[in-house]
C-alpha cells in the first residue's frame, strides 16, 4: 500500500455501510465543487469579451478568485476543526453559489466589473474554504476504507469539471450569456452539496476541543514550523500553477495562439480536464501498486513533456495531444499532496489548511504573472513557464513518502 492506515471502519468509529456512504457523499461534494469551477473558467472568453478586457486586466480580474481563496485558506482549517467538514462544506458551497451567480448577472446583463470582482472573491472563498474541508473528510473515509482513494475524489472533482467545461462549450456555441448560465449552475451545485453532505462522517465527540480554540490556534501556529509540511506544501503550490494555469488560460491561450473559435478554445479546456481525470482514476491502482514517489516521478514527466507540446507545437491538433498529456501529468500532484498532508488523522485539518495555503499561492500569483507575460510575449507563450517550473520539483517528490508507521 502507499501509505494508507489499514483500520477496520468498526474500530474507527463507523460502519462499513457509514464508510461507504460517506465516501458517496465526498465524491458528490468534489464533482458539484468541480462543476461550479470549471463553470466559471469555461466561461472566461465570454466574460472578457463581455467587460472588454486586456489580457493584463483579465489577469488582474482572475486575481480576486484567487485572493478571496487565499483568505479562506488561513482560516479553514479552524474552521474545520470547529464546525466539522459537513457544516463547513455547506457554508462555504452557499457563498460559492452566490459568488458565481453574482459573477453571471454582472458580466453579462449590468457589465458591472465591480460586481464581478466582488463575486469572484466569494467564488474563491467559498470554493478555498470547502476544498480544505472537503479533503480533511476525504483523508478521514479513506483512512477508514484502508486503501488509497483520494485520487478518485479528485477525478470525481475532474468528471464535474469535464460536465462543466462541456456545458460551458455548448452554452457558448449556442449564444447563451453567463447571465442565465451561471445562475442555474450555482443552484443545481448548492442544493446537491447540501444533499451530498448529509452522508459525511459522524463528527467525532468535540465539546472538548471546541471549548478551547487557542489550542487550535497554536496547533495551526506549531504546523507552520513542520519542514515536511512546508515541503508538501511547496510541492502543492508548483502543481497547482501546473493546473491552475490551463484552468486559467488554456481555453483563452488556443482562441489567441492557434486562432480557433471560443467553443473550441472551451472544448480544448474540457479535453485537459479529461486527461486530468483520466490520470486520478488509474492513479490510484498505480499508487497503490508502486507507491507514491515513483508514480509521482513519471506523471510529472508527462506534464514537463505535454506542456511543452502544447506550448510549442505549432499545430493546433498536435497541441491538443500535449493538453492531454499535460492533463495526465498533472493530475496526481495536488490530491497526493493533500493525501500526504493528512498521512496522521488527528493533525489533518491544521495540515490540510496549510499546504492547502501553501498551494493557492498558485492561484493568487498565477493569473497575473501569466497575463503579464501574455501582455508582453502572447498568451500560448507564456504558458512555456509551466514545465520550467515542474523540472525542479522533482526534487521534492521524496518528502511524500509515507512516514514510517
Amino acid at each position: 500500500m502507499s501509505g494508507t492506515i489499514n483500520a477496520p471502519a468498526e474500530a474507527r468509529g463507523a460502519t462499513p455501510w457509514a464508510v461507504v456512504a460517506a465516501r458517496n457523499g465526498v465524491a458528490t461534494v468534489f464533482a458539484l465543487n468541480g462543476l461550479a469551477v470549471a463553470t466559471w473558467f469555461s466561461r472566461v472568453p465570454a466574460a472578457r469579451e463581455a467587460l472588454g478586457l486586456s489580457a493584463g486586466r483579465l489577469g488582474l480580474l482572475l486575481l480576486a478568485m484567487s485572493a478571496g481563496a487565499l483568505v479562506a485558506m488561513s482560516t479553514a482549517g479552524l474552521v474545520t476543526l470547529r464546525l466539522g467538514p459537513a457544516r463547513t462544506v455547506a457554508a462555504s458551497t452557499a457563498l460559492l453559489a452566490l459568488g458565481l451567480a453574482v459573477v453571471g448577472l454582472s458580466a453579462s446583463l449590468a457589465g458591472s466589473l465591480i460586481g464581478v470582482v466582488v463575486g469572484l472573491f466569494a467564488v474563491g472563498y467559498g470554493s478555498g474554504a470547502c476544498d480544505v474541508a472537503m479533503n480533511v473528510e476525504a483523508a478521514a473515509v479513506e483512512k477508514r476504507l484502508g486503501r488509497t482513494i483520494m485520487p478518485r475524489f479528485h477525478a470525481a472533482w475532474s468528471l464535474g469539471s469535464v460536465a462543466g467545461a462541456g456545458l460551458g462549450a455548448g452554452a457558448a456555441r449556442l449564444g447563451v450569456p453567463v447571465g442565465w448560465h451561471l445562475p442555474v449552475i450555482a443552484v443545481l451545485v448548492l442544493t446537491g452539496t447540501l444533499l451530498g453532505v448529509r452522508a459525511f462522517l459522524a463528527a467525532p465527540a468535540e465539546s472538548a476541543d471546541s471549548a478551547r480554540p487557542t489550542d487550535h490556534r497554536r496547533a495551526l501556529l506549531a504546523t507552520w514550523r513542520e519542514p515536511r509540511t512546508l515541503l508538501i506544501g511547496l510541492f502543492v503550490l508548483v502543481m497547482a500553477f501546473t493546473e491552475g494555469s490551463a484552468n486559467d488560460w488554456l481555453a483563452v491561450a488556443f482562441v489567441d495562439g492557434y486562432g480557433v473559435s471560443e467553443a473550441a478554445g472551451a472544448a480544448v479546456f474540457g479535453v485537459f480536464v479529461v486527461g486530468m481525470t483520466l490520470g486520478r482514476t488509474a492513479g490510484t491502482v498505480a499508487i497503490d501498486r508502486w507507491g507514491r514517489v515513483p508514480v509521482l516521478f513519471g506523471t510529472i514527466g508527462l506534464a514537463v513533456a505535454g506542456s511543452t507540446c502544447a506550448v510549442l507545437a505549432g499545430s493546433g491538433a498536435l497541441a491538443v495531444v500535449g493538453v492531454v498529456l499535460w492533463g495526465i501529468g498533472a493530475s496526481l500532484g495536488f490530491p497526493v499532496g493533500m493525501s500526504a498532508a493528512a498521512d496522521e488523522e488527528d493533525r489533518a485539518p491544521t495540515r490540510v489548511s496549510v499546504v492547502a495555503m501553501i498551494g493557492y499561492t498558485a492561484f493568487l500569483a498565477g493569473p497575473p504573472l501569466l497575463g503579464f507575460l501574455g501582455d508582453h510575449l502572447g498568451i500560448l507563450p507564456a504558458l512555456g513557464l509551466v514545465p520550467l517550473l515542474l523540472l525542479p520539483i522533482l526534487a521534492l517528490v521524496p518528502v511524500l513518502r509515507p512516514p514510517a508507521r
